[in-house]
């Protein structure tokens, strides 16, 4: 009885999280009255000893837990904690944890997600997107852009220019239109649902650039000389970082500033001089105002006696000597102004340094500052565009396209390829308000961006190859026709920039959340890297206990909700979706007891385990992006129309969230510990959550089929068109008519059925080409209403229109080639060392 008493005590006071003297003294009384009750038997004086002397633990004060247990613990927490660069310790410090935090922590506050402030647009932002940004939209051709011009034509570069598109983030007060990072994510959206082109050429200067770093550490002087020049288009600005040999890497790039003095408008002033060789610079080409990721150097010691000042941000004016650029490359069929930068011993002052001479070496911090903003808007942004417009117009095709009678939508094969374009839309959307809401409170969110840079710009590519299976030879053809083509194209874009998703995932994704998110880690690491070992301790064993407390509280959190199905969690009533709750909250312990085993057993060899580190990555990501649903339904008042949406989504991330994690666990480095995480996590089996059955997945297809409000808050954020000469216009306009006329062409073909056969191979050359014949027919035979011939024959060839494809004779593709005849050229050459 003793045992069983202390057992529950001691379960209950670690699920609850409760310790400190409070713990100590429970487990007293717990063990005392256990003992009496059980006369003393050995078993009972074993655990009530053990049990005592953790509650002791927890109250011993002053030196003797210091020098007998902390100290020792210290030496080997050290040997165990991975070991960080300079680079890696800076991005420890930089951007700041949020609800990532709350999934790492095991625990998640629910009411921290669902009472957060949510991604929202002032008046003004949606005047804008309904105004300059729509006006833009129109006047993009992107067949003409991409195959025939090689650029956006100048009058887009105008309108750009001249209606603050460069300046969306830029402060009122310097020029710019102020406006928020949500209202900077929809616009970029928008665009890139016209022209992925023309949606980098807006993003770039307004994410990584120049603008972005003066604000937040340019000088006063910097700030009002350039911040107005740039929102008014006056400069266009590139960033460079990406080098040949270290990617981006900017710990590891050879590009170097040295410490001199010389020759700047006709002064001699202290300086650098410059030497670099950049590629895949976005608006290299075009920029007029180029900034620089270099490694300083002072071999002189003019500054002082260090020699190495390490990375450093600059700024050089495209007409300084020595400077070039204006080769292009062409990434994959999109033409956005792309190419190298590279000069030699260029010489630039001190002036030129973002933020000055005192920001010399610190220009690793700005750049993670800077980079956890952009890559949480561009990218992201782009492939969420990518998706609506996919659901717009691939289900606007599956309806209009017939065969054997029937629309394909029908078709069980086509609905299980409509079911993810609708429901990883839906799930892109929502991950990427849930972070731009972050943004707009402040948070500069490092993991959750690299956690949306790689999902979204993934799911993008789920989502384009579902939607070409469906379109199938409609959308391979190249043409002025193809709505699909330059999405396509530009996936491997998205895929490879700012920062390749294979490192995001394997190394950066879990391996900086694990410890920058740790409620202990960074202070923990912090301790062991003291001078002062006294201090260290002290600051270590302030941390060390409750980090163990933490772990513990986890496991058996991990075990117990297993074991009940998460129904002893407490959970939201909101939207009747209890169980996924539940779920979530006994993933999130498992995942944080992986984290804390990972750290403990791993530890400096987690650079090494990339698998683990991408599968533990990927449990992250389903996490983030089920709450992040659950976070846009809330917001939207729980609407019943978006519900399959909703429940699918939930089931496909708790189904991949169980096989990521099953498959840390399987292939767990030390094979000893498989089988205990194993128990803790899966105490009945990795069983119960096989994902969306077949009935749920068919309503998803549906919502980008029927023309109801839910297909409308899918594509909502979409440049649309109804023109029918226009590429998706086409298609909307085909599908506006299929359904006015859905009821009269299945009068017709319910006509068709029932004639004979004889009749049916005349009819059944009247629907392939001949409508109008087709028309009368059906008219004269009263298959159709006098008042409705007009309208069917209209409909009838726009669906025909539809499904035709581009077709060029040989003077046409000889048109085609002599407009980039002369436009290619190696476009890259090396810098002298």
């Amino acid at each position: 009885m003793s045992v069983l008493l202390l057992l529950i005590s001691a379960l209950v006071l670690i699920y609850l999280g409760i310790g400190g003297t409070t713990a100590a003294a429970v487990m007293s009384i717990a063990t005392l009255v256990g003992l009496f009750q059980d006369d003393w038997h050995l078993l009972s004086i074993l655990c009530g000893g053990v049990l005592l002397a953790l509650a002791l633990i927890l109250v011993i004060p002053g030196d003797l837990r210091l020098d007998k247990l902390s100290r020792p613990l210290l030496g080997w927490v050290r040997s165990r904690l991975p070991k960080l660069s300079d680079t890696e310790a800076e991005a420890l410090k930089s951007g700041s944890v949020d609800w990532d935090g709350e999934l790492f922590s095991g625990k998640p506050k629910w009411n921290k997600l669902l009472d957060a402030k949510p991604a929202h647009l002032t008046s003004e932002e949606q005047a804008f997107l309904d105004g300059p940004v729509e006006k833009l939209c129109a006047m993009l051709d992107d067949w003409k852009i991409t195959h025939e011009e090689y650029d956006l034509p100048d009058k887009a570069w105008k309108f750009i220019r001249e209606n603050g598109f460069f300046g969306l983030v830029i402060p009122k007060e310097d020029g710019g239109l102020g406006f928020s990072n949500t209202a900077h994510s929809e616009i970029v959206m928008k665009i890139s649902t016209r022209s992925v082109s023309a949606a980098v050429t807006v993003m770039v200067p307004n994410s990584l650039g120049p603008g972005e770093l003066l604000m937040h550490y340019g000088t006063d002087e910097q700030k009002q000389h350039y911040l107005p020049r740039l929102a008014g288009g006056e400069e266009i600005p590139c960033f460079a970082l990406t080098s040949p040999v270290a990617g981006s890497d900017a710990g590891a790039i050879p590009d170097k500033g040295i410490v001199c003095k010389g020759e700047w408008n006709g002064k001699e002033v202290l300086g650098l001089k410059v030497t670099w060789n950049k590629r895949y610079i976005t608006l290299a080409p075009v920029a007029t105002l180029i900034g620089l990721a270099i490694k300083v150097y002072d071999p002189e010691k003019l500054l002082g006696d260090n020699d190495e000042i390490g990375v450093t941000c600059v700024l050089v004016p495209k007409e300084t000597e020595g400077v070039n650029a204006g080769a292009r490359h062409l990434p994959m069929n999109t033409v956005f102004m792309n190419g190298p930068t590279w000069g030699n011993d260029v010489f630039i002052p001190m002036e030129q340094v973002i933020g000055g001479q005192d920001m010399l070496g610190k220009g690793w911090t700005m750049l993670l500052e800077c980079l956890s903003i952009g890559r949480s808007i561009s990218l992201p942004a782009l492939g969420t565009g990518a998706g609506k417009v996919a659901s717009l117009a691939t289900g606007s095709y599956a309806y209009t396209r017939e065969q054997f009678g029937r629309s394909i939508s029908q078709f069980e094969g086509v609905q299980e390829a409509l079911e993810p374009i609708a429901g990883y839309t839906y799930m892109m959307d929502a991950a990427r308000l849930l972070t731009s809401g972050m943004l707009d409170r402040g948070v500069r969110p490092s993991v959750p961006s690299a956690v949306l840079k790689y999902r979204n710009t993934d799911l993008m590519r789920e989502v384009i190859n579902h939607a070409m299976d469906v379109v199938a030879g409609r959308g391979v053809i190249t043409g002025p026709r193809n709505f699909l083509a330059r999405a396509y194209q530009a996936v491997p874009i998205g895929i490879t920039v700012e920062g390749a998703n294979i490192l995001t995932r394997s190394l950066m994704i879990f391996g900086q959340g694990s410890i920058r998110c740790h409620p202990f880690i960074v202070e923990e690491i912090e301790a062991a890297g003291m001078e002062d070992e006294d201090k260290a301790v002290k600051k270590f064993d302030g941390i060390f206990y409750r980090h163990l407390a933490h772990t513990t509280r986890n496991a058996l959190r991990a075990l117990l909700l297993g074991l009940t199905g998460g129904l002893i969690e407490s959970v939201p009533r909101q939207g009747n979706i209890k169980s996924s709750y539940r779920q979530l909250a006994r993933f999130s312990a498992a995942f944080a007891l992986m984290t804390d085993v990972t750290l403990l057993t791993v530890g400096g060899g987690l650079k090494a385990r990339q698998r683990l580190s991408g599968r533990m990555a990927d449990c992250l990501v389903h996490l983030y992006y089920a709450t992040a649903v659950i976070k846009q339904w809330h917001e939207e008042g729980y609407p019943d129309d978006q519900r399959p949406l909703v429940e699918w989504s939930l089931q496909t991330c708790l189904r991949d969230l169980q096989g990521s994690m099953r498959e840390a666990i399987i292939n767990f480095p030390v094979p000893a510990l498989r089988w205990p995480l194993r128990l803790l996590v899966f105490p009945l089996g990795a069983t119960g959550l096989n994902g969306p059955d077949d009935k749920l997945g068919a309503r998803v297809a549906e919502t980008i089929v029927k023309d109801t409000p839910v297909r409308q808050r899918i594509s909502r954020g979409a440049y649309t068109t109804m023109d029918p000469e226009d590429p998706l216009g086409r298609v909307l306009n085909a599908y506006k008519l299929a359904n006015e006329t859905a009821e009269m062409r299945s009068r017709l073909h319910e006509a068709i059925r029932n004639r004979d056969e004889d009749e049916l191979d005349g009819i059944a050359l009247l629907m392939g080409h001949e409508r109008k014949e087709l028309v009368d027919w059906a008219c004269a035979e009263g298959i159709v209403k006098a008042d409705e011939c007009d309208k069917l024959l209209e409909a009838l060839t726009a669906l025909y229109d539809v499904i035709r494809v581009d077709a060029f004779d040989g003077d046409g593709l000889k048109a085609l080639s002599r407009c980039a005849k002369g436009k290619r050229k190696v476009v890259e050459r090396p810098a002298r060392d």
